[in-house]
């Protein structure tokens, strides 16, 4: 909360600080209140009180419950509930709003003013009718004895819209080019508008006529007064039912107060019988200033007459620019602790507070050579510039350097292709958060001497050497800097050796080379297998045979392994020979392939069984036939 005092009137801005997001969680905004002090101490009044983009006006209902404003973008207007400190509902509009006016005692009749000439009317549930008026308009005010809504705008005409009948009127015609404002006393009726010539015209709603006429623009001129152009009218209200306030472009009048907030201001509301203000601003935080001399401050925000209370109680502290605050150690650097007590320090807090040109003689008093120390911070400074202008050290990583330097040499080549053309950028392993463990975890390092690494860059070899070379120059520049860096600038740096690229002819060579390496490395190898397998001495080994199966011999695995090394057309004729394959040719044109599945030889055993089985059962049934047969026979005989 900010106070600013202008003519010894105190003025709190209860809307200043930081604003939170609506998207952000409770559990978030807690965290920010604990870590950011601007969020601890800001005071939020009504929840989201702000506009997506800009506030144009702001009213408040007759009742005070309610708080009214429209804004952009898009068109809209915000209805916010002062009894549950938050937003009741928000409607969007066609057209951007000049101003409006709250009907009834709460928000259940609204009326707006467009900037297309379009006067709207909202009932309690949302839109209700829209109609137009000849001229653009720039304010309105409603005659509740009549039901008459007075339009001003860019014409000498008043226009008169009945409410109750539902049609226009005969207009009111006024001696000014334009009116600027218009206001109607609430207690006799009269009504009044302004003009851009700087009059104030008074006219009797029951007559329809001018009864007063009053020239502001002339008697606010002045000999004292400075002024470029014409006062017009651009505020006017009535204040009970002898005294009216008006307000010009030049802005003449006595100052009571007045605001300074960090944006323009659009529209100023008054929260009745309080000394709250309300504005429309061009920012979406809409704001809210407290002055209790103007009065207390609202029924639903009365705690702020108590905080105000021990503000003005406890005031804040305030550090001056003419002052400078020491230390008691400060003084005794500058031999000046027998100051302490005097006029010269103002004791405050852990220190005193000193006048800011006794600081500065006393110092140069003390430290003549001030001079000499910033001549060297000024020379330190320039040889660090022309430090950050020579060839930069890499800092390569602990694992995996060649690699670090092989990408970073990769990243020079693309920045200078993408000078000389555009080339679409990839991105950075080295930058990338996804492969930064492979340069640190040593379980990453790259086996340059592995067989598969070879194979895959045959040409590494050359290149390698290169950037070890590099390396190593790298390391040796690196150990120098940190050897010289107390020393006097201005060596030569060692230049690199340039080195031209090898032909295609050392190319061809190297990959030979390094084929005949490996060829000899792979026969070493072999030879020492050999050797360990004589070495070694045969043990018989043990297998284990499933349940249901017959071991026949080692035989059958050797040739169903030789089976498999041979091509697929050789094992197809074999299968032929067999008779577990057959081929033949379809009727279009195509091959057709029939397998014929290997039965093992206890399948075999069981199926012979199987049918022995079966055999003997058909032989029983033909002896048992030919008994019962033979026993009717019998019988017959008998």
């Amino acid at each position: 909360m900010q106070v600013s005092s202008l003519n010894e009137v105190k003025i709190y801005s209860l809307s200043c600080g930081k604003s939170l997001p609506e998207w952000l969680s409770d559990r978030k905004k807690r965290a920010l209140q604990k870590k950011d002090v601007d969020v601890r101490r800001r005071i939020e009044l009504i929840q989201d009180f702000e506009m997506p983009t800009v506030c144009t006006t702001i009213k408040v209902s007759k009742d005070g419950q309610y708080i009214l404003a429209t804004g952009t973008y898009k068109p809209r207007v915000r209805c916010y509930d002062t009894y549950q400190l938050s937003l009741k509902f928000e409607r969007c509009l066609d057209s951007e709003v000049v101003t409006f006016e709250i009907l009834s005692d709460d928000y259940s009749k609204i009326v707006f003013l467009h900037n297309d000439r379009y006067i709207e009317f909202h009932s309690q549930s949302g839109f209700y009718y829209k109609t137009r008026i000849p001229k653009f308009g720039r304010d309105f005010s409603y005659h509740y004895p009549s039901c008459d809504l007075y339009f001003v705008g860019a014409s000498s005409e008043v226009y008169r819209l009945n409410l109750e009948q539902g049609r226009y009127l005969n207009p009111l015609q006024t001696d000014a080019a334009e009116n600027n404002v218009c206001d109607i006393n609430s207690v006799h009726g009269l009504f009044a508008t302004g003009t851009i010539e700087g009059r104030v015209e008074c006219w009797d709603p029951r007559t329809r006529n001018r009864v007063g006429l009053l020239d502001c623009a002339l008697n606010s001129v002045t000999a004292d007064s400075e002024i470029n152009s014409l006062p017009t009218i651009s505020a006017l209200k009535f204040n009970g039912a002898l005294t009216m306030a008006v307000g010009t472009t030049t802005g003449q009048g006595k100052i009571f107060t007045s605001l300074e907030p960090e944006h323009d201001l659009n529209d100023v509301c008054l929260y009745p019988n309080s000394g709250m203000l309300l504005t429309a601003n061009e920012t979406p935080k809409m704001g809210i200033y407290y002055i209790p001399v103007l009065g207390p401050a609202p029924r639903w925000c009365s705690f702020l007459d108590n905080l105000t209370e021990e503000l003005e109680e406890n005031p804040e502290s305030t550090v001056y620019d003419d002052y400078k605050f020491v230390t008691k150690k400060d003084l005794e650097n500058l031999g000046l602790t027998h100051l302490i007590g005097s006029p010269f320090l103002r004791a405050y807090m852990h220190g005193f507070f000193m006048d800011i040109r006794l600081y500065h003689k006393v110092k140069l008093m003390v430290n003549p050579f001030a001079y000499e120390e910033y001549r060297k911070d000024k020379i330190r400074q320039k040889i660090e510039e022309t430090r950050a202008q020579r060839v930069q050290l890499k800092k390569l990583p602990k694992v995996n350097k060649e690699l670090a330097l092989k990408l970073i040499e990769e990243e020079e080549e693309k920045q200078k292709s993408t000078w000389k053309k555009k080339v679409k950028s990839l991105p950075n392993i080295l930058t990338d958060d996804r492969f930064k463990v492979m340069f640190e975890n040593p379980d990453f390092q790259v086996d340059e001497e592995s067989e598969e690494f070879r194979l895959l860059n045959p040409l590494v070899s050359k290149i390698s050497e290169k950037r070890k070379k590099k390396l190593r120059l790298l390391e040796q520049q690196e150990l120098r800097e940190k050897e010289e860096e107390e020393e006097p600038e201005g060596k030569p740096s060692d230049a690199e050796s340039s080195e031209s690229s090898d032909d295609e002819k050392a190319w061809v060579e190297e990959v030979r080379k390094q084929r005949r390496l490996l060829q000899q490395e792979e026969k070493v190898k072999r030879q020492e297998r050999l050797k360990e397998d004589q070495q070694t001495v045969l043990k018989p080994q043990f297998y284990e045979i499933k349940a249901g199966e017959e071991f026949r011999s080692f035989k059958d695995s050797a040739t169903k392994q030789k089976l498999m090394n041979k091509t697929l057309e050789d094992r197809l004729k074999i299968e032929a020979k067999n008779g577990t394959l057959s081929v033949s040719d379809t009727t279009v044109g195509s091959k057709q392939l029939t397998f014929t599945l290997k039965r093992s030889e206890q399948q075999k055993k069981q199926q012979e069984a199987e049918k022995l089985h079966r055999q003997e059962r058909k032989r029983l049934r033909r002896s048992a036939g030919h008994l019962k047969s033979r026993h009717k026979r019998g019988r017959s005989f008998h």
